[in-house]
């Protein structure tokens, strides 16, 4: 119950303190990690802090692997592919409570008799122990599963799985939905609300572990700073969620913010950013200087970046 409180808190108090707070900043994590690729998104951290999963994308975005990194005292080793990424395109990985499944998001075939890639599927892998090997992938399937595209998987500690859905037969754009987990199956997913959907694009959402809150990416909102931007709503006492709010330019800039992830038990935010740091000069600059600004971690390419924000939860 601690844990569930203190996720409320810092939630709240982000939000509240987004605009005013200077003790928190946004810093890049795995900043010599990351910068080794063009593009990188999609953060997934395990229960136990010691693994990290992301996306690794080439410069276009049409090549992703999900790649590890894993943790000893406070050093993050070299990244790998995980075992089972490499061939298809693997983005949105998200953990399970107990650490011994991993979800993520492929358009890879449905069985090893072909090398077809098909829509985007839900798919998950699972291991015996946090020290053991990953299976082989398996699709989650109907009724979560469609012909149309699934993304960015999230399961809570209820098992109930949150996702984005692009359904063209609605006319309405990407939405995030729901479906419960019941008698051992999952349900017919439902959108959620309009209190979190719209006609626009909803997508990439993180929902905490007791479901007490979500935050998600809306793009060029009326009320945004431009592009995507990161939002929060909460559950209500009557089981729905509050009209969500954006979380403010301490989080969201000019720029694509998406892909949230939370670390409860700490008070971190960790998300994507397509952040760029300059865009015009009051001199002419060199070519070092291009250079310097071409490969800084702020170059308007995916980028994880973490807010921490502990000492709100303690105030």
């Amino acid at each position: 119950m601690k844990q569930i409180t203190l996720s409320i808190i810092f939630l709240y108090s982000l939000f509240s303190f987004s605009q005013s707070s200077t003790e928190d900043v946004i810093e890049p994590f795995l900043e010599d990690i990351v910068s080794q690729f063009p593009n990188v998104r999609d953060l997934a951290i395990s229960p136990n802090g010691k693994e990290a999963v992301f996306s690794a994308q080439s410069f276009m975005g049409d090549i992703s692997a999900l790649m590890i990194v894993s943790k000893t005292d406070t050093k993050w080793s070299n990244p790998k592919i995980i075992s089972f990424s490499g061939q298809y395109f693997d983005i949105e990985p998200f953990f399970s409570s107990d650490g011994l499944k991993l979800f993520f998001a492929s358009n890879r075939p449905m069985d090893n008799t072909s090398t077809t890639v098909k829509d985007f599927d839900i798919w998950y892998v699972e291991r015996a122990s946090t020290e053991a090997s990953w299976s082989a992938p398996i699709n989650l399937g109907a009724p979560v599963n469609t012909e149309m595209d699934e993304f960015y998987p999230v399961v809570t500690n209820s098992n109930n799985l949150y996702f984005t859905l692009d359904n063209p037969s609605l006319k309405r754009k990407d939405d995030i939905y729901i479906s419960e987990f019941k008698n051992g199956a999952y349900t017919q997913p439902k959108p959620l609300s309009d209190s979190i959907n719209s006609e626009g694009y909803e997508f990439n959402a993180f929902i905490a572990p007791d479901e007490s809150f979500i935050i998600y990416t809306c793009y060029n909102r009326d009320d945004g700073y431009g592009s995507g931007d990161l939002y929060v709503s909460y559950k209500q006492e009557n089981g729905e969620w509050s009209i969500s709010k954006n979380m403010g330019q301490k989080v969201n800039s000019n720029k694509m913010e998406y892909c949230p992830f939370v670390d409860t038990q700490n008070g971190i935010l960790y998300f994507t950013s397509k952040r760029l740091k300059m865009t015009s000069f009051e001199e002419k600059q060199s070519i070092e200087d291009l250079k310097t600004i071409f490969y800084s971690y702020e170059n308007g390419l995916s980028r994880l970046y973490k807010i921490s924000i502990t000492n709100l939860i303690e105030k």
